[in-house]
């Protein structure tokens, strides 16, 4: 299944230029245009699926896989000090492509990327919220 409206779809099919790092029947891996940091790069599926919420159980299991792959391969070639996975998932979330993609953000000392949140507390009241709900 394919988005023709969908510029993610075009860019996983080679309609659109982009420098690819890696390629596979499902799979085009691409450097950002919009990089958090240098060598941020995306995983893109070649077919169209929204969001994690939609993606195929078994391609699933292989983006993860290859996203370490990828990243092992890069942290050698950026001289990286770490890296972020990052997947997000509806627009309150972060999502402003709306076509499953993973990111893989380099991470060098002192780099001010600015991936974080504020930590919170596990209230009793909330944990026993969710554990019922799921029971």
């Amino acid at each position: 299944m394919r988005d023709d409206n969908c510029i993610f779809c075009k860019i996983a099919a080679g309609e659109i230029p982009s420098a690819t790092l890696y390629e596979d029947d499902d799979f085009r891996v691409i450097l950002d245009l919009n990089p958090a940091s240098k060598g941020h790069a995306l995983i893109l599926p070649k077919e169209h699926y929204r969001n994690l919420y939609d993606l195929d159980d078994e391609l699933a299991a292989k983006v993860l896989v290859l996203a370490k792959k990828e990243v092992n391969k890069l942290k050698d070639v950026l001289g990286c000090d770490g890296y972020n996975i990052v997947q997000n998932n509806e627009e309150v979330a972060g999502q402003s492509v709306f076509h499953f993609h993973m990111h893989m953000i380099p991470r060098y000392k002192d780099d001010n990327v600015g991936l974080g949140w504020k930590l919170g507390t596990l209230t009793d009241e909330d944990k026993e919220e969710i554990l019922n709900k799921l029971k």
